[in-house]
């Protein structure tokens, strides 16, 4: 699929400001809608949308299918009717500059409880009955879902395996026993699940409004804490006694002598393909109802994956397997038509590897993605510098997964690539994040995307993730409020303009005279 000349930028919710420690779908998010409209943007990119756990990873999800619970914003509950506004008076203190977890999730699932038991008390005949239809239009997920979250509550958030042995194997009369005296803790976790999906879908018709396009997330592989992984273990690879005998990772590179032990249980793609891919037509369908785009995260995994055995502390002794490849793309293509899938091909591939990856995109039309940070390594043939791209690639600056553009110059990068680099842009370094930015826009690349910290020529300490690290400061960062002033507004705009990146038909918005319409504020509840 060929994408429009376009450009967008990366933030994923969790990092808005607001009064409630963390991102959400309240007033915040619109008014970020309202600047990528200001400044001729057409892409919101954002990653998992999964409700998270230990880690706090969203790569780490409870569910490839639910939405996080933590983005409910508090104000929209109050419009709705499920909360007062004394409800969100005397907040405890929250810091504007990053997410606290623990504290975040105390708060706002307090918050979430008055809300499900003034919902059960009192709502409104019509809202129990969107209710009803949420729930019976999204059973094939939500009912597993719903009573994984119950359950791992009553467990202290302890992982499945860890529950009682006839829980953990789903035995069906302890999951009827289950079900019934865990039926309000069930409803509650199904409500919280419906007034996500109310918010997002609220927030993605607006945005779409605008002429703004979400690009999402699917990663390629899901947490073995997952509602998935218990319910249809069947489908990744466990012994009889439900332990994992492989597991996921990266092998050894320039970057990690032992390669990335990501440690996710793998599918058993025999049985998935013998199921007609249901499950993925399923996750796939979810995906494109959240956003209008996917990006699927470690793509090159369905051509070949790395199996590493169960055990070991390191990827380094593990094999290349062959994936489901262009079978299960078919499968999925003619179940849900033609889909604008954005495919993360990066890392290192052998000859025949790439080529593998390759032809699986060509077929489908899926572009890759090209990251200018690791473009000033190995001179003029470097196929991550701009003069060797084609049009059909998403140019980055930066991913979620990289250093900010600020922070690769200063901190990451070796002499010869700071070097290499500033020759390259014909600049002395002094605003790198803005030249990579302006390098990105004026490639041949049809679609062009930064993260916001670039926009703000954030350093280091804005990092979004370190790859194979755990916990703070990764997914802590939060964009500070009015940081998206109206000259990198303006900024921005120009570029977009000059690049020929401004959607067709494109026109300012009316001046607001009440409203800063490209400044980021905190939700004014």
């Amino acid at each position: 699929m060929r994408f429009p000349r376009r450009s967008g930028i990366l933030l994923h919710p969790t990092s808005l400001p607001g009064r409630y420690g963390i991102g959400d779908l309240g007033g915040a998010a619109y008014e970020f809608v309202d600047l990528l409209a200001a400044t001729g943007q057409s892409y919101w990119q954002v990653l998992p949308l999964s409700p998270t756990g230990y880690g706090d990873s969203p790569y780490q999800g409870l569910s490839a299918f639910a939405g996080n619970p933590m983005l409910i914003s508090p104000q929209k509950l109050v419009e709705a009717g499920h909360l007062s506004a004394d409800h969100l008076e005397d907040l405890p203190f929250f810091a504007d500059d990053k997410v606290g977890f623990g504290p975040v999730i105390h708060h706002k699932t307090a918050l979430l409880k008055q809300a499900f038991a003034t919902f059960r008390a009192s709502a409104l005949e019509e809202q129990r009955d969107a209710f009803a239809r949420f729930c019976q239009e999204q059973s094939g997920w939500l009912d597993d879902f719903a009573l994984f979250m119950a359950l791992k509550e009553s467990h202290d958030l302890r992982p499945w395996e860890e529950w009682e042995p006839e829980i953990a194997t789903r035995q069906p009369e302890a999951l009827a026993r289950a079900k019934k005296s865990l039926a309000v803790e069930i409803e509650e976790q199904q409500y919280r699940q419906w007034q996500f999906f109310e918010q997002w879908l609220a927030l993605k018709a607006y945005t779409n409004e605008t002429g703004i396009r979400f690009i999402g997330d699917i990663p390629i592989f899901v947490a073995q804490d997952s509602a998935d992984v218990w319910s249809k273990p069947h489908l990744w690879h466990f012994d009889q006694d439900l332990v994992p005998t492989v597991q996921s990772g990266v092998p050894p590179d320039y970057f990690s002598e032992t390669g990335q032990l990501w440690g996710h249980p793998l599918y058993r793609w025999d049985v998935m393909a013998a199921e007609g891919y249901d499950w993925w037509i399923d996750r796939f369908r979810m995906a494109l109802t959240q956003a209008d785009i996917v990006r699927i995260d470690h793509f090159r995994g369905f051509h070949n994956y790395w199996e590493v055995p169960a055990g070991e502390k390191t990827a380094v002794k593990g094999r290349w397997l062959l994936g489901p490849g262009a079978d299960l793309f078919r499968t999925v293509t003619a179940a849900l038509g033609k889909m604008s899938i954005i495919a993360e091909d990066l890392g290192d591939f052998d000859a025949e590897s790439r080529a593998g990856v390759d032809a699986l995109q060509e077929e489908f039309g899926y572009p890759g993605m090209k990251v200018i940070q690791f473009a000033f390594g190995s001179g003029p043939g470097d196929p991550f510098l701009p003069h060797n791209f084609t049009r059909d690639w998403v140019a980055y600056t930066g991913t979620h997964d990289n250093d900010t553009a600020v922070g690769w110059y200063e901190t990451t990068s070796t002499k010869n690539e700071r070097d290499y680099a500033r020759k390259y842009l014909g600049s002395e370094g002094s605003d790198i994040a803005w030249d990579l930015i302006r390098l990105a826009w004026a490639s041949v690349a049809n679609t062009a995307v930064a993260p916001v910290q670039d926009l703000l020529r954030l350093g280091h300490r804005a990092r979004m993730n370190t790859p194979s690290t755990l916990g703070p400061p990764n997914w802590c960062w939060r964009l500070p409020a009015g940081a998206l002033t109206q000259e990198l507004a303006d900024r921005l705009l120009e570029l977009t303009a000059i690049y020929g990146r401004l959607p067709e038909g494109w026109k300012p918005a009316p001046k607001d005279n009440n409203k800063e319409a490209t400044e980021t504020t905190p939700d004014s509840a």
